[in-house]
């Protein structure tokens, strides 16, 4: 802890008061709310600082020491921090990696978000795993404990508030990045005779998932979380994918009403989901959502894939769960399945070509494991069908067999 640091508390809805240090924006003018949540990722911390799906939240580090190699602009999610507030362990002060462009505090100050460090961080997720994710607020200008947990008690909370909103763009456009090192990895599964337009309707939507679909040779266009049905399908693609965000599915009804009336006007177009993507698929179809405890958040999460039995290691960032039997009764079937506590983590449409996951196969951060989901993507948009459990397979061992090459 830097004991040069001005004082910072962080104050939860149940009267708890955890008093450390702050840094990153320590002349912030006053409490910051937000829903205090918990990452259990090892690194990765700027591609979870700089994810739209965390808006509105605190994010606490369960890995001790936080900033121990820099900041660099070449793995930022989105092109400013997103985060409402930072918790750490312990603040490292000299970042070593040769990709280092500046140190963490340094980057938070100029993005506005002030971090905390010097407290239990086991002691509040632990208090977050037993009693569940809480409204916070994080302050190091008011230090008036009753104060600081009136204010959170008065904050907003996730349920019912459509944050997409707050994340989403407001314009169409093509999506194109430098790819430097990157170059396409096909693996067996057979590349298309032409590039595939695919319209991504952006809720949120992180840089590597982007990059994962033009990484495939896919045109890519983002549109508006609000964008109409007729809108998008003026586009005439191939495919259309529905990003991660942030928050409550149930509240972003424009965008779920959109893809009932896709359904309706196009029922052959491939469509695939991730995280909210996920969420927004499964309400348009008549399923339900929940909100979780705790939530699922690093990458770390067992995942298993029930049509084949292989278990992937994924990286995972949500509040919010799918019911299953809802999911059931509307004519879908579970493909993915979370071996932690049995939640869905990825469906299949019975006779459209829709499939989703709850998990984030581009790993960024994670592990990469479920990254053959975007050549199962591929696949979809090729066949006019949601993938088989034998297309997933190739899929995976193609992908697998790249990697142990050097991928």
């Amino acid at each position: 802890m830097n004991t040069a640091a001005p004082c910072c508390k962080l104050a939860l809805e149940d009267g708890s008061v955890y008093t450390g240090c702050a840094f990153g924006w320590i002349d912030a003018p006053r409490p910051i709310p937000g829903e205090v949540v918990f990452n259990t990722a090892l690194t990765g911390y700027q591609e979870i600082l700089t994810d739209p799906s965390y808006s509105g939240q605190i994010v606490t580090m369960t890995y001790p020491q936080i900033g121990n190699y820099g900041i660099n602009f070449d793995d930022l999610e989105s092109t400013k921090a997103q985060a409402a507030g930072f918790v750490v362990k312990e603040l490292a002060r000299l970042p070593f990696n040769y990709r280092s462009e500046m140190r963490l505090e340094q980057w938070l100050d100029k993005q506005n978000v002030l971090g905390i460090e010097g407290i239990d961080t086991r002691s509040l997720v632990r208090k977050l795993r037993i009693d569940g994710a809480m409204r916070g607020v994080i302050s190091c200008s008011e230090l008036d404990d009753e104060a600081l947990v009136a204010a959170a008690q008065d904050s907003p909370g996730m349920a019912g508030r459509n944050l997409a909103r707050q994340v989403s763009p407001t314009d169409s456009s093509a999506w194109s990045e430098k790819l430097g090192d990157w170059r396409p990895l096909q693996g067996d599964v057979p590349a298309p005779n032409r590039p595939l337009r695919v319209v991504a309707i952006d809720c949120g939507a992180k840089n590597n998932i982007l990059r994962h679909l033009a990484d495939r040779g896919c045109q890519v266009i983002t549109v508006p979380h609000d964008c109409s049905a007729e809108q998008i399908l003026e586009q005439k693609s191939d495919g259309l994918f529905v990003s991660n965000g942030p928050g409550d599915p149930e509240p972003v009804s424009n965008t779920i009403e959109t893809l009932r009336q896709i359904r309706q006007q196009q029922p052959d177009l491939p469509t695939f989901g991730i995280c909210l993507g996920f969420q927004l698929l499964a309400l348009s179809l008549g399923a339900r959502t929940y909100k979780l405890k705790f939530g699922h958040r690093g990458g770390n999460q067992p995942v298993q894939n029930l049509a084949t039995r292989k278990v992937e290691i994924t990286s995972q960032n949500h509040g919010f769960a799918v019911d299953l039997d809802s999911l059931r009764a509307v004519g879908a079937e579970p493909t993915h399945i979370n071996l932690n506590d049995q939640t869905l983590e990825g469906f299949r449409h019975g006779e459209l070509p829709i499939f989703a996951v709850q998990y984030h196969p581009e790993a960024s951060p994670g592990p990469h494991d479920a990254s053959y989901l975007f050549d199962c993507f591929m696949v979809m948009m090729q066949s006019g069908a949601s993938p088989t459990a034998e297309q997933m397979d190739t899929a995976q061992r193609a992908r697998n067999a790249v990697g142990a090459g050097g991928e």
